[in-house]
């Protein structure tokens, strides 16, 4: 059976016999997991029939501290009179993690979109992140049987056993390990490009060969400051690619778009997977097709410097944009 890459190269191969050119050849647009649940394939379809076309609004919320969880989607419903189509959380703190899947079931329940990221700390140092931000020996991690070995495993068996939880519930997750990999903040980012495909790798067969985790859909997160291919763990095991920066401005972003798209051509979806200001509806299309945005919490969303009230409004009202009222109804999860 040919894999995804091996299916793109392929049609692209009969599209050049046929006198096509490449990049005409229509993409491959099934998940790279082919046990995928009927709801993450569903959720994907969706997906790609928006992009190029429309843009998904997204939101983190800040999460249990301070605690207050809905208080960017409340201020988001006051200022805008809307909702956004993704919910993004975060399993950063074990005490709240339990409460971060029924937050994200009572989403998927209520039509919306759910998208989940990691601050996974250092394994052999403790949770939450600060400790996401130290270093971690990697190379040791990577050797079974090592004490970072089993520190790992055993973490990443915890988030696995989180995400079955919304398997079982029949929620598909936007699911964003490793997110700005290519920057060297995070323990992750800070050993190169070869040890961090070494990692993505070995939680994707992990999570969709070990614990069967097919209500996953695979997006990848570039830091913005270093789009570079060197990083890219291949077709294979991505569903969606994207990229960040904390742009100063509501321009398009135009350059980094291109730059991701000059590494996925045209058989992945891309994303803006963190933002502050949220950037001009009217400014996006062929450069800068992102295929959602996701702006981050707290003072990213209301800090004057980032995004006011009333350009919110603009935003959240304009065409290009999806809220959570504009999803199908089909995407709702039943209880």
């Amino acid at each position: 059976m040919l894999n995804r890459r091996e299916t793109l190269g392929l049609t692209a191969a009969l599209g050049l016999m046929q006198g096509i050119p490449a990049l005409a050849a229509v993409p491959d647009r099934t998940l790279s997991n082919a046990n995928a649940t009927p709801t993450a394939r569903k959720l994907y379809t969706y997906l790609w029939s928006q992009y190029g076309r429309k843009t998904l609004t997204g939101q983190q919320e800040q999460g249990s501290a301070p605690p207050n969880p809905r208080g960017e989607l409340d201020y988001l419903q006051q200022v805008t009179g809307k909702l956004p189509a993704i919910l993004g959380l975060d399993y950063i703190d074990p005490r709240d993690n339990d409460a971060v899947n029924d937050r994200a079931t009572a989403w998927a329940r209520s039509g919306g979109i759910v998208t989940l990221c990691w601050h996974w700390g250092a394994p052999d140092i403790g949770t939450g992140y600060e400790n996401s931000k130290k270093d971690f020996d990697v190379a040791a991690a990577l050797k079974p049987g090592t004490p970072q070995n089993i520190a790992m495993m055993r973490d990443m068996t915890e988030v696995a056993r989180l995400l079955a939880v919304l398997k079982d519930r029949g929620v598909a997750v936007l699911w964003r390990p490793f997110h700005e990999f290519s920057g060297d903040w995070f323990w992750w980012g800070k050993h190169g490009p070869d040890a961090f495909k070494s990692l993505w790798a070995l939680m994707y067969d992990q999570f969709t060969r070990v614990h069967r985790l097919g209500n996953l859909i695979w997006v990848l997160g570039w830091a913005g400051q270093n789009v570079d291919p060197a990083w890219y763990p291949g077709d294979a095991t991505v569903d969606v690619a994207g990229a960040d920066i904390y742009a100063n401005d509501h321009g398009n972003l135009a350059a980094m778009f291109a730059q991701v798209k000059a590494i996925v051509g045209d058989t992945l979806p891309i994303c803006l997977h963190e933002n502050g200001p949220v950037p001009d509806p009217a400014l996006l299309g062929p450069t800068a097709d992102w295929l959602w945005f996701m702006t981050w919490h707290t003072r990213w969303l209301t800090g004057t410097d980032q995004n006011t009230a009333d350009q919110l409004h603009r935003d959240y009202a304009s065409k290009r944009y999806v809220t959570k009222d504009e999803l199908p109804a089909w995407l709702k999860v039943k209880a």
